[in-house]
């Protein structure tokens, strides 16, 4: 095979040991990799156009390298790979691949793109290159450039597999990062890209995205589970194939062509057990599940499905409420799957998963997979209508809506149920939707008029939480409309807008008025009516519009008394000059825009060193200490504000502003107290207390702020608030109260229980 042109910079860096000529092999290598991996899939002329993507590729990233020091061009091609073996693209897709950073990094534009390889080609990687400026703009920007990737999507869905790809191993590469940028890229990964994938049918990548995420944010607990399941995992093999004889034989007996084997539960899923349900690692029972896949034609797939189920059940006792169909009803993202938990040897539940060989290519492949099988079935469906849902979702919404992400994260990447109309047709809704997110589902129209709702023939509110199965009738009323605390009320994005546009309407019917009251107030004093006169009044009431202007003089919260101050030139007014709110309302602003430091600025702050130049307060949803993980926020008002990197609310801050994060660590000061708490649980036994006081405030002089303590049926469940310098006391005391007899459990409050 005649050799590709690899242009490659002299340069190498300490962490990356190759010498230019092994560096070369090695692009080489993984470019003929990716050719064999492609191979089922090339006709003629495909390996001419991957040589020149390459070639151009390579040739644009030479004098580039990674932060670990290798060629540039190593990113490209695996993320290349990575959509080939692990997603099931094709050859265009692996072009696009290849060249994704060359028009945003490089001299090569869309032009020269489109010259060589066509419009689709140019069209995808243009798609790609929005979606890099996405999540580094602030924030209204970035709603408005997610925006843009998401109707690409429903364009071009390749965009985002190939997207998902590129994060997928630039987070399979980010040791060599600094920290603050790790917790970014994790944060927005478990935020955006993580659920997408999920949506897009590509559980693998979505559980691996989540595990790496979580290997970032939470290294400590990351590395705990991962040493347990690697500790049990003798004990784990023996019990899964202890398990799974019976039902071979069952299996074999009956003639079946079959898979069967165990797998371990993601580190992350086990790791959100444990925080949900307030257990410890031994006590999730379900780490690991079984799967049953079967070889079977498309025509008896459900039949055999069951009939798998119905030895399983048979030999094991199921669990009713965990069984899960999704073979008559499939998620919308292309999952079908039987699900069931059975009570297995030794009195453990276990999770069992029977598929098909199809449903397992589309189960890891997710949307390449379900195109591929598609021809014309009725498959085409889910996706599609998931694809126009967000479609009429994008082409309403308000551009500047700071929420959008939020929206669409709740109304498009969240699991789904299944609701009835009254006739039986099917509705697909986010979980947690509503009668009235089902009405607006149904018409805006229905929406708007929504007075309440029938769920299988009862009469329920229109805050009634839907639940899959339930057939619903909605009932309406001419004399409705919406109000501002229906947004309260519905998840989903469709609901939202229309709600916000009849509100809007509402307000500019209101306001209507109010523009007649301030054109005669205007004009009585000699002044003309114009825009350059109602920008003035804007600006003096300190409204954001001149609709808010006018619908405020119309509910009488502004009143223009404040007209006779001032005055007018010609048909012009001029604002008073020595007016005291104006002038107030200015220092107040001045004083918020000087507090927040300058992104300069904040790149400097680090405790310890300029702790006592900089004014920063501790965020009472996670109340750090020393000793804490954190990072800095810069809020706009309040300055620096500092949360631990768990914080319940860190991923979301990390992922929408990580503009204004600040690298943070403590300084060692022993004279400040820090509040915290714990919660203790343990057996309710006479002197219990004066045991965990002595602990606390006789042997470690710790000083408490508040204790309470509250005993139910010989269980007793203690709060304790304590004043402790820095993370290693807190823990001292934690140890030291787990070691007292009687007591069960012993955790740090992570909520915003103190005051």
């Amino acid at each position: 095979m005649e050799q590709p042109n690899i242009p490659v910079q002299e340069t190498t860096l300490p962490k990356y040991t190759l010498n230019e000529e092994q560096e070369k092999k090695e692009i080489l290598r993984r470019y003929r990799a990716l050719l064999r991996s492609l191979r089922p899939k090339l006709k003629r002329g495909d390996k001419e156009l991957l040589r020149s993507a390459f070639e151009m590729a390579a040739d644009a990233h030479k004098t580039m390298r990674r932060k670990s020091g290798e060629p540039y061009i190593l990113h490209p091609l695996a993320v290349a790979s990575i959509c080939v073996e692990e997603i099931g693209l094709g050859v265009r897709s692996t072009i696009c691949a290849l060249l994704h950073d060359t028009v945003e990094d490089t001299d090569v534009t869309l032009e020269d793109i489109e010259r060589e390889f066509g419009m689709e080609i140019a069209r995808i990687v243009d798609g790609l290159t929005k979606i890099s400026n996405v999540i580094d703009t602030n924030s209204s920007q970035q709603a408005e450039n997610f925006k843009k990737i998401l109707l690409t999507l429903t364009d071009d869905p390749r965009v985002i597999l190939i997207k998902l790809a590129d994060r997928l191993h630039n987070m399979r590469t980010m040791d060599y990062m600094k920290r603050e940028k790790q917790l970014k890229i994790a944060s927005e990964t478990i935020w955006v890209y993580a659920p997408l994938a999920h949506r897009m049918g590509l559980y693998n990548i979505k559980t691996e995205l989540e595990d790496l995420s979580m290997k970032y944010m939470e290294p400590a607990q990351y590395k705990e589970i991962a040493r347990k399941l690697s500790e049990t995992k003798r004990e784990r093999t023996r019990y899964i194939n202890e398990f799974i004889k019976p039902i071979k034989d069952k299996l074999v007996k009956s003639g079946f062509n079959f898979e069967i084997y165990g797998r371990p539960k993601s580190i992350h899923s086990i790791w959100n057990k444990i925080r949900k349900k307030g257990v410890a690692f031994e006590e999730v029972y379900d780490l690991f599940a079984i799967r049953v896949i079967l070889d079977s034609t498309p025509e008896k797939e459900k039949e055999e499905c069951w009939k798998v189920y119905s030895m399983i059940t048979d030999e094991y006792t199921p669990s009713p409420e965990r069984l899960r169909d999704w073979l008559s009803n499939p998620k919308s993202n292309g999952y079908e799957a039987l699900h069931t938990t059975v009570m297995g040897p030794q009195g453990k539940w276990v999770e069992v998963q029977i598929r098909t060989k199809r449903m397992n290519e589309i189960a890891e492949k997710g949307l390449a997979a379900h195109f591929k099988y598609k021809e014309g079935s009725q498959a085409e469906d889910r996706f599609d209508k998931w694809f126009m849902q967000i479609r009429e979702v994008i082409s309403t919404q308000d551009t500047d809506s700071i929420d959008f992400l939020q929206d669409f994260k709740t109304s498009f990447l969240a699991e789904e149920i299944y609701v009835y109309t009254p006739k039986g047709d099917v509705k697909m809704l986010p979980v947690g939707s509503t009668a009235l997110d089902f009405a607006f589902a149904i018409h805006s129209a229905v929406g708007s008029k929504c007075i309440g709702a029938k769920v299988n023939h009862k009469l329920v509110p229109i805050s009634h939480k839907l639940r899959s199965g339930d057939q619903i009738e909605i009932i309406t009323s001419n004399k409705q409309k919406p109000s501002e605390d229906w947004l309260n009320l519905v998840v989903t994005a469709k609901a939202k807008s229309k709600i916000k546009d009849a509100l809007k309407e509402e307000k500019r019917k209101i306001a209507d008025e109010g523009k007649y009251v301030a054109q005669r107030k205007i004009e009585g004093i000699g002044a003309a009516f114009n825009q350059y006169n109602i920008d003035e009044l804007v600006m003096f009431y300190k409204v954001p519009s001149q609709l808010d202007l006018f619908y405020n003089i119309a509910i009488k919260n502004i009143d223009l008394k404040e007209l006779k101050d001032f005055h007018v030139l010609g048909d012009k007014l001029e604002q008073p000059k020595p007016v005291k709110p104006v002038v107030e309302a200015k220092t107040e602003t001045d004083h918020r825009t000087t507090q927040p430091a300058s992104k300069k600025d904040s790149e400097l702050i680090i405790f310890g060193e300029s702790s006592d130049k900089i004014m920063y307060s501790l965020a009472k949803c996670c109340n750090p200490i020393p000793g804490d993980d954190v990072f800095g926020f810069v809020s706009t008002g309040k300055g620096l504000i500092i949360h631990r990197t768990n914080c319940p609310n860190a991923t979301q801050m990390m992922a929408n502003y990580g503009h204004r994060i600040v690298k943070t660590k403590w300084a060692k000061n022993k004279e400040i107290s820090f509040l915290t708490g714990v919660r203790i649980v343990g057996m309710d036994d006479v002197g219990v207390i004066n045991k965990i006081t002595n602990v606390i405030s006789g042997e470690l002089r710790v000083n408490i702020s508040a204790l309470t303590i509250e005993s139910k049926e010989g269980l007793f469940q203690g709060s304790i608030k304590v004043f402790v310098h820095d993370k290693e006391e807190l823990d001292e005391l934690v140890n030291r109260l787990k070691q007292l007899d009687g007591i069960q459990t012993v955790d740090r409050f992570d909520t915003e229980e103190l005051p």
